[in-house]
């Protein structure tokens, strides 16, 4: 019997579905499916408020670790063929509780030397939150095994006006009837059974070897080289932006609230206006770049930890 644990931390329970579709075609026979879901000792909110929303960005993008209720002993206690993590991206990082998870002595006990598959449910931009949480399994003597991305397929606009209403509504429905639902869509999380047919023939023949590249061919990762500039950029003014605000308090603390008052402008400005410009740029620079771009597109679509020149 081949034990599968699935660890995951899901806000609105988009992600928790695509897990189980994924796993769907899994278990049963040979393989026996564990699940935990990852919780905050003090839950984050959904649908968020838009104060608490922007209060989590500091340790969020920082990856400052808060307390989680203890991983159940009946989890512990097995050792696992294979860990499937799903894993949210939150102001390009990975989110609080998946990082909080990921640098807890619990999840080196249950990782080390364990094969592991990352599972995104994310607006667009996941690939720097990625790399982050890549560094997190290697500290935890993992093996990364595969990777498997889904995500909002509308234009950046769009998918940010329409995440915005899910976010703050608690809803996944079309904001004014005319915008598109938000997030992954329904088919996609209904076809990410897919998934689990070449998982469970790597699982039963000990061999992950070939995994991510089976994956590929199933559409698990699609990279497009605008956003990942763009996350890449993004990344180098949060950094500012939050190690600025973490020094004037701590989550909930009244003296940083002006800040991220001001940080909730600049990212409206970043959005509407900053963006479409890059763009514009990256257009530009393109055939300039292109043998560059290829190559990261080659590494972000891969498991590999080794970055790209």
């Amino acid at each position: 019997m081949k034990e599968v644990l699935v660890a995951y931390y899901s806000q609105s329970g988009q992600l928790f579905d695509i897990l189980q579709n994924v796993v769907s075609t899994m278990e049963g026979g040979e393989v026996n499916i564990t699940y935990h879901k990852i919780t905050p000792l003090k839950p984050f909110p959904f649908p968020w408020t838009k104060e608490k929303f922007f209060d989590a960005f500091p340790e969020s993008f920082l990856q400052i670790p808060c307390e989680l209720k203890p991983v159940p002993e009946a989890v512990l206690k097995k050792k696992y063929d294979l860990v499937l993590l799903g894993h949210q991206v939150w102001y390009l990082s990975p989110s609080i509780p998946i990082n909080s998870f990921l640098k807890s002595d619990a999840a080196k006990k249950l990782l080390k030397d364990t094969p592991v598959i990352t599972v995104i449910g994310a607006r667009n931009m996941w690939i720097q939150a990625q790399e982050k949480l890549k560094r997190l399994l290697v500290g935890c003597q993992a093996i990364l095994v595969g990777n498997i991305a889904l995500v909002d397929r509308h234009v950046n606009h769009i998918s940010v006006i329409t995440i915005v209403h899910w976010m703050f509504g608690g809803e996944k429905t079309k904001k004014f009837g005319i915008f598109p639902k938000p997030g992954v869509s329904a088919r996609d999380i209904q076809e990410a059974s897919r998934f689990g047919i070449p998982i469970k023939e790597a699982l039963l023949s000990n061999d992950f070897s070939n995994l991510q590249n089976e994956l590929l061919q199933l559409d698990a990762v699609k990279i497009k080289p605008f956003l990942s500039l763009a996350d890449k950029r993004a990344n180098m003014m949060f950094s500012k932006w939050a190690n600025f605000i973490v020094k004037k308090g701590g989550s909930g603390d009244p003296n940083r609230k002006k800040w991220l008052v001001l940080f909730n402008y600049y990212l409206l400005i970043a959005i509407w206006i900053l963006a479409p410009i890059v763009f514009i740029v990256f257009l530009l620079t393109y055939p300039l770049m292109k043998r560059k771009i290829n190559r990261e597109k080659k590494y972000f679509s891969s498991v590999s930890t080794t970055k790209v020149a």
